[in-house]
């Protein structure tokens, strides 16, 4: 009974600080979508698959914050041998090492740049072998907008960004960078997911715009632009792709027996003997 009081009480913070932010994106959204969108048909609240999506936004946030906490707990305890609850509070008030005596403005630097190179790589490895099955969840919406952010699987939240946020705060940076890169990302990820016809110019191979993660998520060209932030990462390593006069159409997998439904869709991979991943030759061509 108490852990249920304890789980409704975490649910009822998670909607408390998500819901506000959800409203003020879906206004920002609305009316950037609707001024220059990529593509032209239903507005984000009448997509396909909302109430999924909104599911994920409750889900994702409050599976993160029990795993980052339980993971950074335990593998304290193993390397660094604290043991009291209060004493790795103290830890990490303010960081620890040579990496908590920099300045804030450098630590948040410093993670962005070296988290979205991270990220980078291990999203290159869910679009592999037995990963990708656990991926193609948030590939699965064919009606993608900025509500799409949040669709990810356990295991694609345990191996992404809950990993690369726990070895930060295990090598000494400062919690307090998470207070502005937290709303930061979530900013960035619900922008590149935006039906925007945005490119960003002269900075196109800079940072990932909307247009750019658009083609990410096209059927035919999907192992193109995982970079998050920075789209350095896929020109460095020859993964970019955004046609200057075209734009993606078509969005989704071709595994038609994934299901709706957060809880589903959860589940589905794990029942899975093999990942269902179609051959994508207009990616390899593109790299």
């Amino acid at each position: 009974m108490k852990l249920v009081v304890e789980v409704s009480e975490q649910i009822g913070i998670t909607l408390w600080h998500t819901l506000p932010w959800l409203a003020g994106l879906g206004v920002v959204f609305a009316i950037l979508s609707r001024w220059s969108p990529c593509n032209n048909g239903k507005p984000w609240w009448e997509k396909h698959g909302l109430i999924t999506d909104l599911g994920y936004w409750i889900f994702a946030p409050l599976f993160t914050r029990y795993l980052r906490i339980w993971l950074t707990v335990l593998l304290t305890i193993w390397l660094f041998r604290i043991n009291d609850g209060q004493q790795i509070a103290d830890f990490y008030e303010r960081g620890h090492g040579p990496l908590s005596r920099l300045p804030l403005w450098v630590q948040g630097i410093g993670y962005l740049v070296a988290s979205d190179f991270l990220l980078y790589w291990i999203h290159r490895g869910f679009h592999r072998g037995l990963l990708w099955k656990y991926h193609a969840v948030h590939h699965a919406t064919r009606d993608l907008h900025w509500t799409s952010a949040a669709r990810f699987h356990p295991v694609n939240l345990l191996l992404g960004t809950a990993a690369v946020d726990v070895v930060a705060l295990l090598c000494g940076i400062s919690p307090e960078i998470f207070v502005v890169l937290g709303p930061f990302n979530t900013i960035t990820s619900c922008l590149v997911h935006a039906n925007l016809d945005w490119t960003f110019g002269p900075l196109r191979y800079v940072l990932a715009s909307p247009v750019f993660h658009r083609w990410h998520h096209a059927r035919s060209v999907r192992d193109v632009n995982f970079a998050g932030t920075f789209a350095l990462w896929d020109v460095m390593f020859g993964t970019a792709y955004m046609p200057v006069k075209a734009r993606p159409q078509d969005y989704g997998i071709d595994d038609a027996a994934m299901p709706d439904g957060l809880w589903a869709q959860i589940a589905y991979p794990l029942l899975q003997r093999e990942p269902e991943r179609e051959p994508n030759l207009a990616a390899k061509s593109a790299a």
